[in-house]
């Protein structure tokens, strides 16, 4: 069980818990995989618990979770349990989280996010170079994922770049990747810039200054993303998420804690009236209340809805 900030998802059902869960194995191989001892790993070496989509969701309900994530190794490596997880979920209310590479197929992404709600993106870096060097994959599929998102979907999406010193934290690159959200995707779309701990094998490489995910924050906001944070390190202002028309703080942050709330239950900011994109349910402590989340995105607002699901 994780505060839904965790994953990070600012903009979806915040400072609500999420259900989270894994297998094993993955489709890259990222040479500072955070998660090696997962994704790295044999199914029969790691699992050690076992069930059945029913049960996830039950488990949810019975944890007070608001959604389920699918985690720590990407759920494409199990596309046909996920899609189980997520339509039992979805008969019991449960939403459910993709945290994911977006490294997939058209085909098998069309039919793995019929059946997601929201989704994080690990946009690794905006050179073919790390994504060949350093993950073994390509970027433009990762791409064409983020944008298929946009605008085929109705998903909530945000974007996480782990941002390794001396490989991807460059402001020519931050400034190119930025410019090509705001421009493709829209300035809506939450960035998170998270400092890089040395792991498996890129030991060589130091942690990542705070300064640097400051640094890329700015260029962000600079280039019109209007909701930019920093993670994997203490700082409540990168932390937090302000209105991006009068500045007031809309949601402190400090850690995964939620420290101040100043949003209307539908997402509107309560000093100037402008609405905060996202999917909202209203301030922490109404998790119980089972209300229909409000969609503040460009979609219209029976998009939050999930269709019926084929049987």
């Amino acid at each position: 069980m994780d505060p839904i900030e965790k994953k990070p998802l600012n903009h979806f059902l915040p400072g609500t818990p999420v259900l989270s869960f894994g297998t094993a194995g993955c489709n890259l191989a990222c040479r500072f995989c955070q998660n090696w001892d997962i994704s790295k790993s044999r199914e029969t070496d790691t699992l050690a618990d076992a069930a059945t989509p029913e049960t996830i969701a039950d488990r949810a309900i019975a944890l007070g979770c608001r959604s389920v994530a699918f985690t720590y190794n990407d759920p494409v490596i199990f596309h046909e349990y996920a899609i189980e997880v997520a339509r039992a979920c979805r008969e019991r209310g449960i939403r459910t989280v993709a945290v994911t590479a977006g490294y997939v197929c058209a085909e098998p992404r069309a039919e793995f996010y019929r059946y997601m709600d929201a989704a994080n993106v690990d946009l690794k870096a905006f050179t073919e170079r790390f994504y060949h060097d350093i993950c073994a994959a390509q970027l433009q599929p990762v791409l064409e994922t983020l944008e298929y998102l946009k605008h085929e979907t109705p998903v909530w999406f945000e974007i996480t770049t782990l941002l390794i010193p001396g490989e991807n934290d460059g402001d020519r690159e931050l400034d190119a990747m930025t410019r090509w959200v705001a421009g493709h995707l829209g300035p809506d779309v939450p960035m998170h810039f998270t400092a890089y701990h040395p792991e498996w094998r890129m030991l060589d490489r130091p942690p990542t200054p705070p300064e640097t995910l400051a640094r890329a924050r700015r260029i962000a906001l600079a280039n019109g993303i209007r909701y930019a944070y920093t993670g994997n390190v203490r700082d409540e202002d990168g932390g937090s998420t302000y209105c991006h028309t009068c500045g007031s703080r809309l949601v402190g942050r400090d850690g995964y804690e939620i420290t101040a709330w100043h949003l209307t239950d539908d997402g509107h900011c309560r000093s100037c009236g402008t609405r905060c994109a996202g999917v909202f349910e209203g301030p922490p402590g109404r998790w119980g209340s089972r209300r229909r989340p409000v969609w503040m995105g460009d979609a219209p607002p029976a998009a939050s809805v999930p269709p019926t699901l084929p049987s």
